[in-house]
């Protein structure tokens, strides 16, 4: 087993300042890989989507994207194990496949974070205005406003440091939890006193999907509820115990979210109506709150949901920010990029490039159309960019564990069969979903991944050592 943390090239000829290291231990890398799949926010951006997509069978969407996911969970924890790099997939695949697919897997996760911050800051603003009115919330102008005030301050504290970030989430996410746990119970007693529809286990079977499209799009769209665990593996260099705590974490996060994904989504089906669903498509919480606690339960649940938003916007900024700064310390993208700020310890130039970049998208994203569409183009868009880096990183941690695949029956699962799956089926959601999203949704996920030819182009020919390391250390 080999342990390998990226070089810090030096600058005039003085080392270049580190990421601060050991400053997460186990919590905190547990907190951040529930931070960063969101469930309240996940659940009240998405749920409209996948009802769209696929009716009642929402759990099923969910609970089969969640084997998978778990496959690229365990090839996370595996790939981790020996190379401590925040780059994470953009170093593991460069070793196991090739330098190119490498980058474009740092790029993928680059752009889908992108498009994430407009998704991520319209729930922001709207979450925030919903709690004095109904009609704020639905003011895409104001949302825009108070949704780039937030990703300001956000970006303020992502910049400050990694351990006030941690210190935050811990807050946040504990609210968020404990709120989401008793509306968890609340909407499935009130299913189950006043059923809208009644508990199916039909809505848990593979056979449940409207043809094989259906099964895809509601696959597609439940991968962009899981995704953002892998936040812990971008933190791995400032992590205690580097080599196996990120993938605790990791695991952590995707048990804990997905049982809520199931309870909530089931509670939804048996309290809610699918035209209440449509009509609430900015944030079905609001009216699953409304619905099991008239009166402030709405209110209590938008309070989560914002909690959840600003804690997800947190870890995808720190994930972002983490890739670009290896990408820069590797010469694989502007150098300047690499910098890290010499008290704080955190990547400020990445930081900053990754905030104005954001912003710039969010307030032009204002003249696209309403939220519910920005929304939805949004999370099917990043679904496509997620299923190109996890589909690739399932099939690294496959290849170079391969010698050591018949071991063992645990080695044979974990380290070989479930990443397998977990890779295919990703890439099955890629292909099959090229077919059944609309063209400007394609157009704005692979087309945004197409412009990482450019710059993959320009730092080849200028020989970057990413591209010239040798590959291929096994697990």
């Amino acid at each position: 087993m080999a342990t390998i943390v990226g070089e810090v090239p030096a600058a005039g000829g003085e080392p270049a300042a580190r990421l601060r290291s050991n400053a997460l231990g186990r919590l905190e890398s547990a907190i951040m890989g529930v931070a960063g799949v969101a469930p309240a926010y996940s659940i009240a951006a998405s749920t409209a989507s996948l009802v769209a997509a696929v009716a009642l069978s929402g759990p099923a969407s969910l609970l089969y994207c969640g084997i998978a996911m778990f496959g690229i969970v365990w090839a996370f924890t595996e790939l981790g194990k020996t190379e401590v790099n925040a780059g994470a997939a953009y170093a593991w695949v460069r070793r196991a496949i090739h330098p190119a697919i490498g980058y474009l897997c740092g790029w993928a996760l680059f752009v889908s974070a992108l498009l994430f911050m407009v998704a991520g800051s319209f729930p922001a603003g709207s979450s925030f205005l919903g709690l004095f009115s109904s009609s704020l919330a639905a003011n895409v102008p104001l949302v825009t406003v108070f949704g780039a005030v937030f990703f300001l301050v956000i970006l303020a504290f992502v910049i400050k440091g990694v351990k006030i970030t941690a210190t935050a989430q811990l807050v946040m996410s504990g609210i968020e939890l404990g709120l989401l746990t008793l509306f968890a119970i609340l909407a499935l007693v009130h299913g189950t006193l006043h059923p809208v529809h009644g508990f199916s286990f039909g809505w848990l079977s593979p056979l449940a999907f409207h043809g094989f499209s259906a099964f895809i799009s509601g696959a597609l769209i439940a991968a962009f509820y899981y995704w953002g665990w892998d936040v812990t593996a971008n933190l791995n260099e400032e992590t205690k115990n580097a080599t196996s705590t990120p993938g605790f974490g990791g695991i952590v996060g995707v048990i804990v979210t997905f049982a809520l994904f199931e309870v909530f989504t089931i509670g939804t089906n048996m309290v809610l109506s699918i035209h209440t669903i449509n009509a609430n498509s900015g944030d079905v919480l609001d009216a699953l709150g409304q619905a099991v606690w008239p009166g402030v339960g709405g209110k209590v649940l938008i309070v989560a949901v914002l909690l959840s938003t600003v804690a997800t916007l947190e870890t995808t900024l720190i994930q972002v920010t983490r890739t670009l700064y290896v990408m820069g310390r590797d010469h694989t993208l502007p150098a300047a990029l690499g910098r890290v700020h010499p008290s704080w310890r955190t990547p400020w130039v990445a930081s900053i490039v990754v905030g104005v970049l954001s912003l710039a998208l969010f307030v032009a994203s204002n003249f696209i159309g309403s939220i519910g569409t920005i929304l939805t183009d949004a999370i099917n868009a990043i679904g496509l960019q997620i299923t190109f880096y996890y589909g690739f990183a399932g099939f690294a941690a496959v290849i170079l564990a391969r010698r050591r695949l018949f071991d063992s029956a645990k080695n044979f699962l974990l380290m070989g069969l479930w990443p397998l799956v977990g890779g295919l089926f990703m890439f099955l959601m890629l292909v099959e979903s090229l077919t059944s999203l609309s063209g400007v949704t394609i157009g704005i996920g692979l087309g945004a991944m197409a412009i990482g030819i450019i710059p993959l182009v320009i730092y080849w020919v200028k020989r970057a050592p990413y591209f010239d390391r040798s590959t291929e250390i096994s697990l």
